[in-house]
């Protein structure tokens, strides 16, 4: 370490904490309103400075290494500790603030079209909505209520099921009177749509069903299930896509069923937050408004 510096830089800290959530320098970069490069100058900075390695960079993402791991969750203690202390001087002389941390795809579907309403609810209380790639199986560290896929069994959070994640397939009207879909083996020599986050959804789909694992054409692979849904309903192929969260689009006609299928994960969405924060009167309310207006019928 340098001996003449003590400390490494605030905004080198951050960086390498944000990069550490999304394990993507480009995904950090889009956050912190950078360019993907500069993410990647300030951790190789901050690494030079402590002559530690903190990422083990991949081809296709970066991997923490263990004094990596140990340094990021020690900053995201600290970094949602002074976020805190910052909202509890917020909160006894201005506005109350309030964290919501959700996936992208269930902020478009359900929370958007009504975020009129949680204005209405919680008027002297600022919402901050965060969503990040893929579906979230954690707790962030920053958030105060958050909306995660998974089995509910999560330690040191209290954990309400919402609706179960199933999967289905799914294309566009024209589509499915363009080309045979009548079982799955009429997939194969299809172009398949697929979250890049999950790239074994169609092996586990197959699996479920008993079905030999469709041999595609072309896969597109999408970073968001917003972008696997659009392209399925501009015809580009057809994908997985969640079930019932994506039922809008099924009932305006952008969408619909391509074979007969429903597969359960056996995971759900949960609205979750720190059993500590269940006497918060902002976060009882706003859990109980998620719990009322984002639950749905599968």
């Amino acid at each position: 370490m340098n001996s003449s510096r003590r400390m490494p830089s605030l905004r080198a800290l951050q960086v390498f904490q944000v990069s550490g959530n999304h394990l993507s320098f480009k995904e950090a970069a889009e956050e912190l309103f950078l360019t993907a490069s500069a993410v990647s100058h300030q951790v190789k900075n901050l690494e030079t400075f402590l002559g530690i390695d903190l990422f083990v960079r991949k081809t296709r993402g970066l991997e923490l290494t263990e004094a990596g791991s140990r340094y990021h969750e020690f900053l995201s203690f600290m970094f949602a500790r002074l976020e805190d202390e910052t909202q509890q001087l917020h909160k006894n002389f201005g506005r109350q603030l309030i964290r919501l941390c959700v996936p992208p795809f269930l902020a478009n579907e359900l929370l958007l079209p009504k975020l009129s309403e949680i204005k209405e609810l919680m008027p002297e209380t600022d919402v901050r909505v965060v969503t990040q790639p893929g579906a979230m199986q954690t707790h962030p560290a920053d958030a105060d209520v958050s909306i995660l896929v998974g089995t509910g069994d999560w330690a040191d959070l209290e954990a309400i099921e919402l609706f179960p994640r199933k999967v289905m397939t799914a294309c566009s009207p024209e589509l499915k009177q363009k080309v045979k879909l009548d079982s799955p083996a009429d997939l194969d020599a299809r172009t398949l749509i697929v979250h890049e986050n999950r790239p074994e959804a169609w092996t586990d789909w197959a699996k479920a069903l008993g079905y030999p694992e469709p041999e595609a054409n072309k896969v597109y692979r999408f970073d968001s299930m917003a972008a696997v849904v659009q392209a399925a309903a501009e015809g580009h192929g057809v994908a997985l896509v969640y079930w019932p969260l994506s039922k809008r689009w099924f009932d305006s006609g952008s969408l619909v069923r391509a074979l007969g299928d429903i597969v359960d994960t056996e995971e759900s969405f949960f609205v979750a937050f720190r059993t500590e924060d269940g006497d918060r009167e902002e976060v009882s309310r706003l859990v109980e408004w998620i719990v009322e207006n984002c639950s749905i019928d599968a």
